[in-house]
């Protein structure tokens, strides 16, 4: 009775200490809602900056303008802190020297070569598979401030999560279900990485390598499949056609006329090639004594 209230206490307290640490855990940047203030330093600062930037205007002028590309947006941290919660281009923006600092992000459509993995599939089987990730940055302040650097962290995430995806699946999944292992490998990069403010656009199977010995045993089973099923065809083609010889025998009993028929036809054939085959007709009827002989 002892021991159950022990372990009862104690996961009672692992729970507590759990809410304890989930309270305590830095919320991501982009859902931080609590107002921001610079403060008396950072007012001060920064009204240094602005007289500092209009006494020098004709030189400081090519200090605060800047421009980026159509495809790019910058990030703005006065202070150490983000200025705004949308970036800021494309085009022409300033900032104040001295305090303010930016980073450019590029929104244009990434795309990575997953390294080969050796895998070792449901069913035990080892396979080497490699793969293409396509992604893009869907928003550029969460890609800088809560991450170092998106892009490795996506290309290090694609692997595991291709191992985790196919650790799952048997060899004949791998190889006939790419579609639908790819769809996965996407739903799963995308949840992943959209606090990253990552899109992964779409993920594709590139090769899947099979060990020799494998390789060999497939080949064999399938050659023996083939070798199987060429049999039961020769063998239905078989009785099929003794049964159609079956019933023309039938037919030919009933009418001897039919067996003349059947002996013309066969010379018409033989003369139409061209060999040197020579053929004596010989009539059935003189045979008949010789039969009978007997």
């Amino acid at each position: 009775m002892m021991t159950t209230l022990d372990m009862n206490n104690s996961k009672i307290d692992r729970q507590s200490m759990d809410r304890q640490c989930d309270s305590n855990s830095p919320r991501p940047i982009t859902n931080d809602d609590t107002p921001r203030s610079l403060g008396f330093c950072g007012w001060f600062f920064i009204i240094l900056s602005i007289i500092f930037t209009v006494s020098m205007l004709p030189i400081t002028i090519f200090m605060c303008i800047k421009i980026v590309q159509e495809y790019e947006r910058a990030v703005i941290f006065r202070l150490g802190r983000i200025m705004d919660r949308k970036p800021k281009g494309p085009g022409m923006f300033f900032v104040l020297p001295c305090t303010d600092t930016f980073t450019k992000v590029d929104l244009r459509s990434k795309s990575f070569d997953i390294p080969p993995q050796e895998i070792l599939t449901k069913d035990s089987v080892t396979v080497c598979v490699d793969g293409v990730v396509y992604f893009r940055v869907s928003d550029p302040i969460s890609s800088v401030a809560n991450v170092i650097n998106a892009d490795l962290s996506t290309r290090l995430l694609a692997q595991t999560t291709l191992r985790n995806v196919l650790g799952t699946k048997n060899l004949s999944e791998v190889l006939s279900d790419r579609e639908s292992i790819s769809h996965n490998m996407q739903c799963a990069l995308d949840e992943a990485t959209h606090p990253w403010g990552i899109m992964v656009e779409r993920v594709e199977i590139k090769d899947v390598k099979l060990p020799q010995q494998l390789q060999r045993a497939m080949a064999a089973e399938a050659e023996a499949s083939r070798e199987a099923r060429a049999k039961v065809i020769a063998a239905e083609g078989e009785m099929n056609a003794s049964r159609a010889l079956k019933e023309a025998s039938m037919v030919i009993a009933e009418s001897p006329s039919a067996l003349q028929l059947r002996y013309l036809q066969t010379l018409n054939t033989i003369a139409a090639e061209k060999n040197s085959t020579i053929i004596f007709p010989l009539p059935i009827d003189l045979l008949h004594p010789f039969m009978s002989r007997k």
